[in-house]
């Protein structure tokens, strides 16, 4: 390159250079240009005064070393971050919600369910296991493989035979149906025609028996101050007092016995004018006939308790053929009273759920030849109340499940399975047990949960009645006392055979029994009998004729009231019809009912503005204060706050007019008046409330109702007491309508009916959705019974 053409270059950039100085702006572009520092060019004219040679050189030492990036200078002092994409946390990061269109899917798919994922699970390989059985059977290994599409749930696809020897091995002998009751224990596999009945009681060692405990029953006048003493007559008889004297229950009595004529006379039934005297005078010149033991062919044969090694317990029939006198004593319980778990003579939850699971485990053992260790491979369908306490189911099933280690159980109500044992999918269902009367109306094979109503009185009432009115009339066995073993086998086998509701039963006629006590000759007893047999039956329209206070003894003592997890509110099933009953025996419920805050009333959109105005006006309400009080479970908002109503209650949910009453406050005071009401009223009034609030104002519903009424359990086996019940509702119903009480099909006995019903309901092949499985219980617990019970647990 020659030396003008250089000059030339050089000039060039001076020219460029100094525009560049006057526009402010370093100069940037130009691939061969040459870029001189910002101080430089300031003082780059004073070097092209001098000659070629020297500009050549200025320019040239003038320049900088370029410019280095930060994180280059990083990366040779060797300072650079090293980033190796991990992040220095493990919280998920969750995206915002775009609020104008969001879906989720959760908990809206049966996949996403635990227990209806199990269930499908446990479908798919028992088909799988089917078919590969079928298989097997067939001979062809090229069929051996099971490929997906095999696997779909298609029970047309299961041979005949296979699906036929499932059912026999699975659904019948597999499955044990297990119904506890107050008086009774009724257990047996599936495919039995009947169950095995036993007591449902346990002798367990103590100081003393419960008929040196417990007062005399029926209650007697007593002989001296500080109660009866052990004397005995020339029959070694012991001598008590009387029936104690009542005048408010005479006169009551004595109306039942003139409605009884006055019906009798309707009837045309022939009456003595003096029937009560000729009972009297015969029962009091009356004198028991001994029989040795030897000579009586019906001899009981007592259990034998060993003086040198006593047995910690018995149970059943054993421990009700303890002599009473026996060396060691031996104290009765039961572990279920009145349809609750029994508190007043147990101290201890544990003992409690202890006796009852020896009950059923002896029960099994003895009755159906099982042993503990198989129960493992066998199914329980477990028969509970309509109106049951929370806590009484699951402790049972916690009890099913991890004491008796059933490898899976199922629940079902009483009156369903009454209902399914019957084959009627729509009835009102009155079980007249021992000591409780439950009334339900199933609608479609589910029961119509504001219908249930529960009743503490039964069959044991009777009894007790029935001979308070025989003593009354010179009872020839005076000394009778129910609470001695002997004494209660004999009142309820002379109740099972004389009492009545047929008019034409009432007449005077000689009647006998026979006496057998432990170590003691047989006497045979000659006695007479009138309108007793029909007074004491009818106490079921009366109940108010026995005492019914003892039966509140030690409730709560042992178990709590169950309450909700999220709100703490009081959780245990509870109708609209047996409410209503609670509130008809107290007034003091009906008060807190009455207190109970009240919703606001919801107000027209635009009820705060003025018609006048077009613009609207200020809220109500005003703006909210500050919180001054804490929040209280079940309240919207916090004490203090909210807009008052008219009626005086506060929009958040607390009354004014109840002081600030919570509705947990209220709810709580509420069932703390159930715990001291023993819900008590007549029984055809109780079918009549049961029915209407089933029906709930729908006509049709109520007459279906009404003409499907089923009478099941062994208090309603009394003779005429259907007839008797349907005459009381129709006079209580005052209007014409169809009733209709029948009794269950085929012949049925009525006291295994729900047992039976519960066979026929464990047997189905749809009902797999409601068995409880080990593993699933494992994990969820009793939360599990929320998805398993056909009703809303």
């Amino acid at each position: 390159m020659s030396a003008t053409n250089h000059l030339d270059r050089i000039i060039h950039h001076k020219d460029e250079l100094s525009d560049a100085h006057h526009r402010n702006k370093p100069l940037l572009e130009g691939r061969n240009h040459i870029a001189l520092p910002p101080h430089d060019t300031r003082s780059s004219p004073t070097l092209f005064h001098h000659g070629q040679n020297n500009l050549t050189t200025g320019i040239t030492t003038a320049m900088a070393p370029p410019k280095k990036s930060g994180r280059t200078l990083l990366k040779e002092e060797g300072l650079e971050r090293t980033d190796n994409n991990l992040r220095n946390h493990s919280w998920p990061v969750i995206p915002m919600i775009n609020q104008k269109n969001y879906y989720t899917e959760y908990l809206k798919r049966d996949d996403q369910i635990m227990v209806l994922r199990e269930q499908q699970e446990e479908a798919l390989r028992a088909q799988a296991a089917a078919l590969e059985k079928g298989r097997e059977n067939s001979g062809d290994p090229a069929a051996t493989a099971v490929t997906g599409d095999s696997l779909a749930i298609d029970e047309q696809k299961v041979p005949d035979e296979v699906a036929e020897e499932e059912e026999v091995a699975r659904y019948g002998s597999k499955i044990i149906v297990i119904h506890p009751g107050s008086q009774n224990l009724r257990l047996g596999f599936a495919s039995d025609a009947l169950p095995k009945s036993i007591p449902n009681v346990i002798a367990r060692r103590a100081e003393k028996a419960e008929f040196e405990v417990e007062e005399r029953c029926p209650k007697r006048v007593k002989l001296d101050a500080d109660g009866d003493v052990d004397m005995m007559d020339d029959d070694d008889e012991e001598v008590v007092g009387v029936i104690e004297k009542d005048r408010e229950f005479d006169t009551r009595i004595s109306a039942m016995s003139t409605e009884l004529k006055q019906k009798m006379r309707s009837n045309k039934r022939r009456m003595l004018p003096n029937s009560k005297e000729l009972v009297l005078s015969y029962n009091r010149r009356t004198v028991p006939e001994t029989i040795k033991e030897h000579n009586d062919p019906y001899r009981v044969e007592w259990t034998e308790v060993s003086k040198e090694n006593p047995k910690e317990y018995y149970v059943g029939q054993e421990a009700l053929r303890i002599p009473d006198t026996s060396t060691p004593r031996y104290k009765l319980l039961w572990p279920i009273r009145y349809g609750w778990l029994n508190e007043k003579d147990y101290t201890s939850k544990r003992r409690l759920l202890e006796d009852i699971q020896i009950i059923i485990e002896e029960g099994i053992k003895n009755e159906l030849g099982l042993e503990k260790k198989e129960l493992g491979n066998y199914r329980a369908v477990l028969v509970v109340p309509d109106l049951y306490e929370r806590s009484y189911v699951t402790d049972m099933v916690e009890m099913l499940m991890k004491e008796v280690r059933f490898a899976e159980i199922c629940i079902i109500q009483e009156s369903v399975a009454a209902s399914f044992g019957a084959g009627f999918s729509q009835a009102c269902i009155v079980d007249v047990g021992a000591q409780k009367t439950s009334i339900c109306c199933v609608d479609e094979g589910m029961c119509v949960t504001e219908s249930r109503v529960n009743l503490k009185y039964g069959g044991q009432d009777i009894t007790e009645l029935f001979f308070r009115l025989i003593l009354q009339n010179s009872f020839p066995y005076k000394s009778i006392n129910l609470w001695r073993r002997y004494d209660f086998l004999l009142a309820e086998e002379l109740k099972s055979k004389l009492t009545s509701l047929a008019d034409g039963d009432v007449t005077v006629v000689n009647h006998d029994f026979h006496l057998r006590r432990p170590d003691k000759d047989t006497k045979k007893y000659t006695f007479r009998i009138y309108d007793e047999i029909y007074l004491a039956p009818k106490s079921h329209f009366n109940p108010t004729l026995t005492d019914h206070s003892r039966k509140l003894a030690g409730r709560r003592s042992l178990w709590e009231r169950s309450y909700d997890i999220y709100d703490n509110m009081p959780n245990d099933p509870m109708s609209t019809a047996q409410a209503a009953i609670y509130q008809s025996l107290s007034s003091k419920l009906t008060e807190v009912a009455n207190s109970a805050p009240e919703p606001p009333v919801p107000r027209p959109f635009g009820a705060h503005l003025n018609p006048a105005d077009i613009t609207p006006r200020s809220s109500v309400a005003g703006s909210p204060g500050p919180e001054l009080a804490t929040p209280v479970p079940g309240i919207a908002t916090p004490l203090g706050q909210g807009e008052i109503t008219a009626n005086g209650s506060i929009a958040g949910g607390v009354s004014a007019a109840s002081g600030g009453l919570s509705p947990r406050q209220v709810a709580i005071r509420m069932w703390e008046e159930y715990d001291k009401i023993v819900p008590i009223i007549p029984l055809d009034k109780a079918v009549i409330d049961s029915i209407s609030h089933a029906a709930k104002g729908d006509e049709k519903k109520m007459r279906d109702f009404f003409a499907g009424i089923m009478v099941v359990g062994g208090g309603g086996a009394v003779p005429g007491f259907r007839d008797t019940l349907e005459e009381k509702i129709r006079i209580e119903l005052g209007r014409d309508m169809q009733i209709l009480i029948g009794v269950p099909p085929r012949e049925l006995d009525m006291q295994v009916i729900a047992w039976k019903g519960a066979a026929v309901f464990g047997k189905l092949r749809h009902t797999n959705d409601s068995w409880v499985r080990q593993r699933e219980y494992d994990i969820l617990g009793t939360r599990l019974l929320t998805h398993k019970c056909m009703w809303s647990f």
